[in-house]
């Protein structure tokens, strides 16, 4: 693969520096935007950066239809994770029945927060077989909406499930059997510090072309990291406490983003 310009970064100032960036895109369905999300995976590829993806098991959001659904969904999928791409199961079928923000709640809405522990666990089984099915299997779980609650996790455990791409914190923490893989409260916060571990979160269906530059230059000047390196990071444990701050950052910014 040839590599543009763009990769022309000082690798040993990198290497030096302490904070680390994994990169995580949102809402993978066959009807996607696949021309938006083809120049965002062109530029990850350009930088050899290696995401998380949520792929949605059967997708029954119109919301996330955004033109023809690829024939060769599962195809790709499959073939990106043999390339090294991490794959999260996001949900079941996307829809929110909920109004309910569970026990990280950065939004007050949820497929998952809310329902009964048994119909949670067929959810999350039914989604685990279609993508059994197609030959793709993981133990990570994106919850759509980043809602769940202490049924899900316990769902979780009970469907083979061993860790969750949400939270916030320093780097990866343990939390009633499951291991946290925290996202970014705020990039651009995210970007100063000098230490730790975090995931930035990418929608590609409302990328824009000023989103694309941004990206581009953050790839170029951040510690970007591939998702697998981050699966490797060693997992603290989370208290009572750490969770209480966690749950208040995340109500905190629900109010923020309802207030811009």
């Amino acid at each position: 693969m040839e590599h543009g310009p763009a990769l022309e970064v000082d690798s040993d100032r990198l290497r030096d520096k302490d904070m680390k960036i994994a990169v995580r895109l949102d809402d993978i369905t066959p009807a996607m935007d696949w021309d938006k999300f083809q120049a965002f995976a062109s530029l990850l590829d350009e930088f050899a950066i290696k995401p998380l993806i949520g792929v949605v098991p059967d997708n029954r959001d119109e919301n996330l239809n955004r033109g023809t659904a690829r024939e060769d969904f599962w195809a790709y999928v499959k073939k990106r994770q043999t390339e090294g791409w991490v794959v999260a199961q996001h949900g079941w079928q996307h829809v929110y029945t909920q109004h309910k923000g569970g026990v990280f709640p950065l939004n007050d809405f949820s497929e998952f927060a809310g329902v009964p522990y048994e119909q949670q666990l067929t959810m999350l089984e039914q989604g685990k077989e279609i993508l059994a099915a197609q030959g793709i299997v993981t133990d990570l779980f994106m919850a759509p909406a980043h809602s769940y609650d202490h049924n899900t996790l316990r769902a979780l455990r009970q469907a083979g499930f061993c860790g969750l791409t949400d939270g916030f914190g320093k780097g990866p923490y343990q939390w009633r059997g499951l291991t946290f893989y925290p996202i970014s409260f705020r990039l651009e916060n995210s970007l100063k510090k000098e230490k730790g571990i975090t995931t930035m979160v990418v929608h590609t269906n409302t990328v824009s072309a000023q989103d694309m530059e941004k990206y581009r230059k953050i790839f170029k000047e951040q510690n970007i990291i591939s998702y697998e390196e981050y699966l490797k990071e060693r997992a603290g444990k989370r208290t009572a406490a750490g969770h209480i701050g966690e749950y208040m950052l995340a109500t905190a910014k629900r109010w923020l983003v309802k207030l811009l």
